[in-house]
C-alpha cells in the first residue's frame, strides 16, 4: 500500500473523532479562562488544539456555537448530580460541585461570558438551559429513589430541590458578589433538604392555571 492510500477514502475523515472533539472543546476553554470570551478566536482555538482552523468549522458553524458546546461540556462533567443512596449527602456533593466548579479559572471564565453581552447569544443561553435541564433529568431518579426510602416525601419534584440548592450560590456569584465557600454549598443544600421535607418544593401550578 502506498503512504498516501492511508489518507484516502476509507478511512475516518480527519477531525471527525471524539479525540479531537475533545481536544477543541479543552482548546476552547484553555483561551476563554486565558484570554476571556471577547478575544476568543476560532483560530486560536484550532491553533492550541493543534489542529487546522477547518477542523473546527467542520463541527461548529462558529465560535459562538463553539462556546457553547465547551460550556456545556465543561459544567456536565463538573457539576454532576450524584446518587450516593443517601438524599442528604447527595445535595451536599452536588452544592460542593458547583461551588467548586464557580471558583475554579473555567467555571471564573463561564460567569464573566454570563455576565456579558455573550450571555444574551442564543447559542450561549441555550447552553445555560441545557445545564439545568440535564441536572433535572439527572435528579428524578435520585429524588424518587429518596422517597422510596421514605427520606423525602412523596411529591417533591426533582427541578425544585436543584433550584433550592444552586440558587444560592448563583445568587452570591452573579448578584451580590459574596464570596462562596463548602459551608455556603452545605448550608444552601440542606436549607433545600428542610424545604422539601416540609413539603415546599413540589412542582409549581401550571401557568395556564394562574389567574
Amino acid at each position: 500500500m502506498r503512504p498516501g492510500d492511508a489518507r484516502t477514502g476509507r478511512g475516518r475523515p480527519p477531525g471527525r473523532g471524539p479525540k479531537v472533539r475533545t481536544a477543541v472543546l479543552g482548546a476552547a476553554l484553555g483561551e476563554l479562562t486565558d484570554t476571556g470570551y471577547a478575544a476568543l478566536t476560532v483560530e486560536n482555538v484550532a491553533r492550541r488544539a493543534g489542529v487546522h482552523k477547518t477542523t473546527v468549522y467542520r463541527r461548529w458553524n462558529d465560535r459562538d456555537s463553539l462556546v457553547a458546546d465547551a460550556v456545556s461540556e465543561l459544567a456536565a462533567t463538573r457539576v454532576p448530580f450524584p446518587d450516593s443512596g443517601d438524599i442528604r449527602a447527595d445535595l451536599r456533593t452536588l452544592a460542593r460541585s458547583l461551588v467548586r466548579f464557580l471558583a475554579s479559572p473555567a467555571g471564573q471564565a463561564v460567569t464573566a461570558i454570563r455576565l456579558s453581552d455573550a450571555g444574551r447569544i442564543p447559542q450561549v443561553a441555550s447552553a445555560q438551559r441545557h445545564f439545568f435541564e440535564d441536572r433535572y433529568r439527572q435528579a428524578e431518579p435520585v429524588i424518587r429513589a429518596a422517597i422510596a426510602r421514605a427520606e423525602l416525601p412523596a411529591g417533591v419534584d426533582p427541578a425544585e430541590v436543584v433550584r433550592a440548592v444552586t440558587a444560592p450560590i448563583f445568587l452570591r456569584v452573579l448578584v451580590t458578589a459574596e464570596p462562596i465557600s463548602e459551608r455556603i454549598a452545605d448550608a444552601a443544600a440542606d436549607a433545600a433538604l428542610a424545604a422539601a421535607r416540609a413539603g415546599a418544593l413540589s412542582p409549581p401550578a401550571d401557568a395556564a392555571d394562574c389567574p
